[in-house]
């Protein structure tokens, strides 16, 4: 009766919610009350703690997992064992004398402590009889792989899962204590580009003898503790009979409506030779070339995001965007790369590689655009669709000449190669009219970088480095409006005609030079100064012609109504520097100081000016290190940025089928200010990850956007604006790891005040963001293993008319399970409720993919049938605010996909 009343309960509909919840915790439930705690302390014979002592659990059964522990700075350690099972326990510390017990487990949890005797003589022990499972020092730790390995593993991937403090996600990148793996090597060489998913997912577990977690990582090894760094890279030391291998794999797939994937993927490693080869052709959205790829081959986010104006312009380029674009109605791929690293002698490496990509693209999106402006607001309904061909090839040659510690030497140089076309139509329905726009471009680009560093130890106290960099571009787009209707009426010179059509040519080209010496100066260990000069040049020229083509033939030329440019621009910056770097205590401290000297010229036509500005910039670093595992970094820097050149040519052009700008050669250079606060705690003692950063800036002078408004249509120039802006960006994130089931919460506050100019009208504006995300996800051996998550957005724009509040909730689960040995299934499902709450309107969509995996442990072939937006879903929607208008937009995706595929592994 009990249990016809449990399951009635089960079944009713207010506890249907909680059946998921219950399911999860099922073999949560189980594992705990199969397991039994050991915890105690590792001491010397003085009672002193032995922090990074290692603790090994062996258990006499091979079938069951070896538990692992590290103590912490008190000595403490903890091991969950499984109950009623025999280990062998082993505790070991270097210079001491290791002690084995062994230990059936039962019902009670147990509290054993250590006492570890020094030993002399341990060194020839170790070298001829142990190697530790882990050893810790101060920012390098070394995994022994036999230790935690049970052999049966395949890709390293699932090695790194069982080493303790290190995660792998399901794209393959790699966290250690919490921070990001940037830097892959191999045998102490990059691997292909260094990212960490191509190793993880490739490497062949058997090969691999040790993994090294190198902290603070830096290429050159003689400026480690010189220049700061928080890059974190780990090392692959491979097994002796194993340093030369081929390993990839090769995957075909075809599904319906002529779905069609082929995906190889070759490498061969030797000491001396390296080579990566990667094809993939398909025709489901798939890309295998991102823009985070992109980033990490211009040098890397990090180092990108430190300089912002080369960060941006990347950013918005029409190549990066178009990667930036993972959401399409039809796309099709062909993806080709090859990379080939060659060691000349026992100094000198060369590699390169080069990269190609073709692919054709159909987007559409639906945009609700909202005006605020200080008359009565209006919105425009505009659909968009693209059709796109993009073409690009990249290159890249570097040479690495490193004869002794003392000395090293790099150069390359990097090539890239753009062809982009577009046949789109814009259809917008609006106040003033309704009207259909095709708009045809046609986009050409040559990128050519070459980049030269040098770097010696001058004595026991000086350390020289010298980086030059020479960047040559030029960018050619061709862009056709056509219309039967007038745009931008009063705003350009149209004759009246049946079919109004409008021609633009573009081109933009620069030289740009930078130079830097830097001396390190080491006064002693806790006292440094760093003086550094350097040169940036800039040599640029921005055309631009706009005209109307006549039905008749003849050319309707705007240059006489103040379009044209035909701008040159020219920046001279120099520059010297000087750094103190200090420590006291578990504080560093680095106040710097930078001189600018800056010269530049503006020559549109005939019209030329020259001016010059002397500014001192400073700049302010502190890191304060509790232990390796916790940390807060503190910067400060005053900033200034100089317009792009487009943003000076002081004749008018055409940016798209309604906004006309005009530039000014008279703008000067932007200031503001950028404080960062980031808090590190990372604690494999209590399973423990805090992650929390706040990123403050404050423009002091900026370049502000004044937008004359006629309907949709604007005009737009920029001023150099003195009311100062305000950004926040905070975040956190948490998680802890209970028994098998680690806890998540992420947040992040997100708040913007700016000033807009519309109209001659100046309003304050404030956005404002809060994103939350609690998720659990378990890490079960025999079980499914499940990650299940809910995240809550706010979105609130404040403008002197009107405000505009957007809420989303979204619920997603991801499931993987490998049964009967052989099979594995993935799935994942996402639940968006989005509302705007000021339209009072809401939408609801699901997103499902599945996969099913099965391949015999010692085939090489693998068998797969999976389905992507298995319910068919036809969009998503978002909401942005930009400037005086904020846009709800419907973006469309691809449809349902099903497909089988055929795996051949190396």
């Amino acid at each position: 009766m009990v249990t016809i009343k449990f399951l009635n309960f089960l079944i009713t509909p207010e506890s249907k919610k909680y059946n998921l919840i219950i399911f999860l915790l099922l073999p949560h439930f189980f594992y705990c009350q199969n397991s039994q705690l050991i915890k105690g302390k590792i001491t010397d014979s003085l009672k002193s703690p032995l922090e990074f002592a290692n603790i090994l659990a062996i258990p006499e059964i091979d079938n069951q997992d070896i538990k692992f522990a590290i103590t912490n700075n008190e000595g403490e350690y903890k091991l969950q064992l499984l109950k009623n099972y025999t280990y062998r326990i082993t505790v070991s510390y270097l210079g001491y004398k290791s002690q084995t017990l062994t230990l059936t487990t039962d019902s009670s949890n147990i509290i054993k402590n250590f006492i570890l005797l020094e030993n002399p003589n341990q060194l020839q022990e170790i070298t001829l009889n142990y190697t530790p499972p882990v050893s810790v020092k101060k920012d390098t730790i070394i995994y022994k792989v036999d230790a935690f390995a049970t052999g049966k593993e395949r890709k390293l991937r699932e090695v790194l899962k069982k080493l303790p403090g290190l995660e792998v996600d399901r794209e393959g990148n790699v966290r250690v204590q919490g921070k990001k793996v940037t830097k892959v090597l191999v045998e102490n060489k990059s691997f292909f580009t260094g990212n960490s998913k191509l190793a993880v997912n490739n490497i062949p577990a058997d090969a691999v003898d040790k993994v090294e977690i190198l902290d603070n990582y830096n290429e050159v090894a003689m400026l480690k503790g010189l220049q700061d760094s928080e890059d974190m890279a780990m090392n692959i030391k491979l097994k002796e009979d194993k340093k030369k291998f081929i390993f990839g794999d090769l995957e075909v797939g075809s599904g319906y409506k002529k779905r069609y994937l082929i995906h190889p993927n070759l490498f061969y490693y030797s000491p001396k030779t390296n080579v990566n080869l990667i094809g993939d052709f398909n025709n489901q959205g798939i890309k295998s070339f991102t823009l985070r790829d992109y980033l990490e081959f211009e040098g890397g986010f990090g180092k990108l995001i430190n300089n912002t104006k080369s960060y941006f312009g990347l950013f918005k380029s029409d190549f990066a965007q178009y990667l930036n674009n993972q959401d399409f109605v039809r796309n099709t791929n062909k993806f080709g790369a090859l990379s080939i690293r060659q060691s000349l002698n026992t100094s000198t490496d060369i590699n390169g590689y080069i990269i190609s990509s073709y692919a054709k693209t159909e987007t559409r999106e639906n945009t609700l655009n909202t005006y605020q402006t200080t008359i009565t607001p209006f919105t425009e309904d505009r659909t968009v669709t693209n059709n796109l061909n993009n073409n690009f090839t990249i290159g890249k040659i570097t040479l690495d000449y490193n004869p002794s510690y003392k000395e090293d030497f790099a150069y390359n140089v990097f090539v890239k190669a753009t062809t982009n076309s577009n046949d789109g139509i814009i259809h917008t329905i609006n106040p003033s009219q309704t009207n259909r726009i095709n708009i045809v471009t046609d986009a050409t680009s040559l990128n050519i970088k070459q980049n030269i560093s040098y770097s010696r130890k001058l004595s026991k106290k000086h350390t020289a480095t010298l980086e030059a960099t020479y960047n040559f571009y030029n960018d050619k787009p061709l862009t056709e409006w056509i219309t039967n209707q007038q745009i931008l009426q009063g705003l350009i010179p149209l004759e009246d005609d049946t079919i109004y059509a409008i021609t633009q040519n573009k081109t933009s080209k620069a030289h740009n030079f930078s130079a830097i010496a830097k001396d390190y100066w080491v006064l002693s260990n806790f006292n440094h100064i760093y003086t550094s000069i350097g040169l940036n040049t800039a040599f640029s020229n921005f055309y631009s012609k706009d005209a109307q083509l006549l039905s008749n033939g003849n050319v309707n030329n705007f240059n006489t109504n103040g379009f044209g440019n035909d701008f040159n621009y020219n920046l001279v910056n120099t520059f010297i520097g000087l750094e103190y770097k200090f420590q006291i205590g578990i504080t560093t401290f680095k106040p710097m100081l930078y001189y600018h000297f800056y010269n530049w010229t503006t020559k549109n036509f005939e019209d030329k000016t020259n001016n010059n500005k002397a500014l001192l910039l400073p700049q302010f670093t502190t890191k304060i290190e509790f232990s390796n595992s916790g940390k807060i970094n503190f910067r400060y820097a005053l900033n200034t940025r100089f317009p792009y050149i487009n943003q000076l040519a002081s004749n008018y052009v055409l940016n798209s089928f309604n906004t006309v700008f005009r530039g000014d050669n008279t703008l000067e250079n932007q200031r503001y200010h950028t404080v960062s606060l980031s808090y590190y705690k990372f604690s494999l003692f209590k399973n423990i990850n805090i992650n929390a950063s706040m990123r403050y800036n404050k423009k002091i002078e900026h370049l502000k956007p004044v937008t004359e408004l006629d309907g949709i249509n604007q005009y737009t120039t920029n001023i150099l604006f003195n009311r100062p802006e305000e950004n926040w960006a905070l975040t956190g994130h948490f998680s802890k790891k209970i028994k098998r089931i680690k806890y998540s919460f992420k947040s992040s506050f997100n708040y913007n005040d700016f000033y807009q100019i519309v109209n001659n009208n100046r309003t304050l504006n404030i956005a404002k963001n809060i994103s939350n995300t609690l998720s659990a996800e378990t890490f079960f051996k025999k079980f499914p293993n499940i990650e299940i998550g809910y995240t809550k957005d706010f979105s609130d724009y404040r403008s002197q008319s009107r405000i505009s509040k957007f809420e989303n909730d979204s619920f997603f689960t991801f499931l993987e399970y490998s049964f009967l040995n052989d099979f594995n299934l993935k799935a994942d499902y996402r639940f968006d409720t989005y509302k705007n709450k000021s339209a009072q309107t809401k939408s609801v969509f699901d997103i499902a993919n599945v996969s099913l995996f099965y391949q015999k442990e010692d085939s090489p072939w693998g068998f797969e049938v999976n389905a992507t937006n298995i319910f068919d879903i036809k969009f998503k929607q978002q909401n942005t605010f930009n400037n005086f208008i904020i846009s709800d937009s419907k973006t469309f995706i691809l449809p349902r996909i099903i497909m089988f595929k055929i795996a051949y592994k190396l």
